[in-house]
């Protein structure tokens, strides 16, 4: 007959070895996902900036590496200037400033992008949605600012015939591009804009269907 006291012993065991194991186990588990995307992407560091002399501009000491939730890698190279003039001014006070909080990495790697129009504006506002999500800017927060910059952003003509032809990293315009003047847009609007996103929950595609349909 076996004692309680084998049976309490052996329980131990079992439960100590199921503990190994699982010690085991969750470090290999975490170290593959820091490997692939996250829902929203992830980043290579953090800003390393210094303020220019003129106080409005920064320039980046180190790059700023950004992989997008679909493996697109986006690279603001060192040595890059960011003002903010990608983002409209007049969102910057429902932002808190573009290099402010949660929103720098994002705002960044946005004006990279919008510096040198390698790819169309769409996509760059759609990686500038993801990167606030991925650094912790809430979903109304960050659908309200997608849809302000989707419909009041300073845009570009962009022919995919092109696309090839513009080295990633050039600041250069292919040849009839036109980056068109961004539309001011008042408190009241971003308020509105606001409001629907946080009635409705809208996806991205039908932020871009809203915006598409009003005037511009």
């Amino acid at each position: 007959m076996v004692s309680n006291r084998s049976v309490k012993t052996f329980s131990l065991m079992v439960a100590l070895l199921f503990t190994a194991c699982a010690g085991h186990r969750v470090p290999r588990a975490e170290a593959a996902n820091r490997e692939r995307p996250t829902d929203w992407g992830y980043y290579s560091g953090p800003v390393d900036a210094r303020w220019d002399g003129d106080g409005r501009s920064m320039t980046l000491l180190n790059e700023l590496r950004y992989i997008d939730p679909k493996g697109v890698v986006w690279i603001a190279p060192a040595g890059s200037k960011v003002d903010g003039a990608s983002i409209p001014r007049s969102l910057w006070s429902f932002m808190g400033g573009p290099f402010e909080g949660k929103y720098r990495n994002a705002s960044v790697l946005h004006d990279v992008a919008y510096d040198n129009k390698s790819r169309p504006w769409q996509d760059a506002d759609r990686m500038f949605y993801n990167a606030m999500r991925c650094s912790g800017v809430s979903a109304i927060e960050a659908k309200t600012m997608y849809y302000s910059l989707y419909k009041f952003g300073r845009h570009w003509k962009f022919s995919i015939k092109r696309a090839k032809a513009v080295k990633p990293n050039s600041t250069a315009l292919a040849e009839n591009e036109e980056t068109l003047r961004a539309t001011a847009v008042s408190p009241q609007e971003v308020d509105a804009i606001q409001q629907w996103v946080r009635t409705n929950n809208p996806s991205l595609n039908q932020i871009e269907a809203r915006a598409d349909a009003g005037p511009r």
